[in-house]
């Protein structure tokens, strides 16, 4: 790893909620409902544009479309951690690619050039200490760009991180073995029971089918 490379912490800045708790606009855990839901959505994407806020401020770019499109091209082209990876994930939603036309890194997984720069957002996680990234920051970072591309995995992957979101997005860890437990009850068809349940230990362990129960 290159010392020189400061690898910042991202979604720090941003307020976030501190208990899980409806959205008041749709109704479901707030998180949810991402990114459709405009109050999900606002409530998310508040930790990502909250350091896209303060890098434009340190960089002295002036607001804009543009200005915020060549602050996104910086970013990208910079080495591995030189930004907030939050940054690195607004800078691809500011950038349009030029195979698909959609958002780069989120386009149909038949698109080379989006699934080079997905592909490429994951160094950070690798090659950052763990002081610039929690296991919870990563596990939001992953459950934000499924939902923002749910034709890039499969449904079950997708609802599975839809699950999990309201708690990662008030700061609780959720770990890859609750993650597979969690996805196996999916698989089991129980997505609608477990929507209704308020904790993450609730979610992974429902029984996987509804007549049985724990002993």
């Amino acid at each position: 790893m290159d010392a020189r490379l400061p690898y910042p912490p991202g979604a720090r800045s941003g307020d976030r909620p501190t208990t899980v708790k409806p959205c008041p606009t749709c109704g479901e855990l707030l998180g949810r409902g991402y990114p459709a839901c405009l109050g999900c959505a606002s409530a998310v994407d508040h930790l990502w544009l909250a350091d896209w806020l303060e890098l434009r401020t340190a960089e002295r770019v002036s607001a804009g479309e543009e200005q915020d499109r060549a602050l996104a091209v910086r970013v990208l082209s910079a080495p591995v951690g030189t930004y907030p990876w939050t940054c690195t994930d607004w800078a691809l939603r500011l950038t349009l690619c030029a195979e698909c036309g959609g958002e780069l890194g989120a386009g149909p997984p038949v698109c080379p050039r989006c699934a080079a720069a997905d592909s490429a957002r994951w160094e950070w996680d690798h090659t950052a200490t763990p002081a610039a990234m929690s296991s919870a920051e990563h596990a939001l970072r992953v459950a934000v760009a499924v939902l923002r591309a749910p034709h890039r995995r499969r449904e079950a992957v997708g609802s599975t991180w839809r699950l999990a979101l309201p708690f990662l997005l008030a700061g609780e860890t959720v770990t890859p073995a609750q993650v597979r437990e969690l996805r196996t009850r999916v698989l089991a068809g129980r997505y609608g029971d477990l929507a209704r349940l308020d904790t993450v230990a609730e979610l992974v362990t429902l029984p996987l089918a509804p007549w049985r129960r724990w002993s």
